[in-house]
């Protein structure tokens, strides 16, 4: 039998997932199960995720999926090491769903609840598909957060840059919002990019250049939605034409960052055997991207590791392995573990001037 198989649950956001991780006889991870339910069409009609309906639909699937997880991974719930679930940051509604789901399976099993941090799970997906060392760079881009972090080890996370305004995930919804297209709003952004002219329309690269190795994504979306306007009324290909032009600055925007980064990142650990720049979270599985990165990643001399689409994007797989790397480290939490709407991965950081408590908090 695999070793030390965990349960992980992500009710996060708007996928209802469940999943179950351990090690094969040689030490490596291994997904014995991934099941992940979207709730695209219950949110379509409103442009974007509605946290109650998001809520709702997790409790009716949730154990269903839990039960699908199980079946898949052809274990019953006394082979369990352990149940993994996120408990923050996302929507509260959902997180409760998902820890009092993991907490009552504990309970009721005795078995170790460990309440894993949503950013922590996509920071150790590299090490879940990938044979990596600590330290490496981390650049985490998804609809709520775009960082640029150092991952020193389990648990310890140093935050290097961050989005100054939106995360670059949201404004990819936004645009696809504002162009009319259907959610997810990334995938259907970059599908339409696939036919445009990304020179079209010159749109700005915010923070290029600078030192610093904050992002920032509104002034983008203001060109963008300017742009849009004085093209009006729009054709199928001023709006490829538009998608493509905005997802070619996002690109350059990140590789420039990410540039800035790798630099400081040689300079400080210069005898790293494998130099590794990580990518992770949804916005990861957007191609264009990944090759803007893969460029920046060749030149700087470090492997790229971006995981596979699927384990981009939300899913509990990921849960899973954080709980189990966790579990293996005897950090294990109690039934009283609470949920939390923000829960930085760098506590200690120093909050953006001008950015309120999502400076410290995002």
């Amino acid at each position: 039998m695999t070793a030390t198989p965990i349960l992980g649950i992500e009710t996060s956001c708007d996928e209802t997932a469940a999943a179950v991780v351990g090690r094969d006889r040689s030490g490596a991870p291994v997904i014995l199960a991934n099941v992940v339910l979207s709730q695209v069409a219950e949110h379509a009609a409103f442009g974007g995720v509605v946290p109650e309906i998001a809520a709702r639909a997790h409790v009716e699937a949730l154990d269903g999926i839990v039960r699908a997880a199980m079946a898949d991974a052809g274990l019953s719930f006394g082979d369990l090491a352990a149940v993994a679930a996120t408990t923050g940051p996302g929507l509260v509604g959902g997180l409760i769903v998902g820890a009092m789901t993991g907490k009552a399976i504990a309970a009721a099993r005795g078995l170790p609840f460990i309440a894993v941090n949503h950013l922590e799970g996509h920071a150790l997906t590299p090490r879940l598909t990938d044979r990596l060392d600590y330290p490496y760079l981390l650049l985490l881009v998804s609809g709520g957060h775009t960082q640029i972090l150092l991952v020193r080890g389990l648990g310890a996370y140093e935050r290097w840059g961050t989005t100054i305004d939106d995360a670059l995930g949201e404004a990819f919804d936004k645009t696809a919002k504002l162009l009319q297209l259907p959610q997810p709003g990334g995938p259907n952004v970059e599908r339409r990019a696939a036919a445009g002219d990304a020179t079209r329309f010159a749109l700005p690269r915010p923070l290029r250049g600078e030192a610093r190795l904050d992002f920032s994504f509104s002034g983008l979306k203001t060109a963008l939605r300017q742009a849009a306007e004085a093209a009006a009324p729009l054709s199928d290909g001023d709006v490829a034409d538009l998608c493509a032009s905005f997802q070619a600055a996002a690109a350059d925007s990140l590789a420039d960052r990410t540039r800035r980064a790798l630099e400081r990142f040689r300079t400080e650990f210069p005898d790293l055997a494998d130099p590794v720049l990580a990518v992770a979270g949804g916005v990861a599985a957007n191609r264009a991207i990944r090759a803007a990165l893969e460029a920046e990643a060749a030149k700087a001399g470090v492997r790229l590791v971006a995981p596979p689409a699927a384990l981009c994007t939300d899913n509990a797989a990921m849960i899973a392995y954080a709980g189990l790397e966790r579990f293996e480290a005897g950090l294990v939490d109690g039934l009283e573990a609470p949920v939390r709407s923000r829960w930085p991965l760098d506590a200690g950081a120093v909050p953006l001037v001008g950015f309120g408590r999502r400076g410290a908090k995002a």
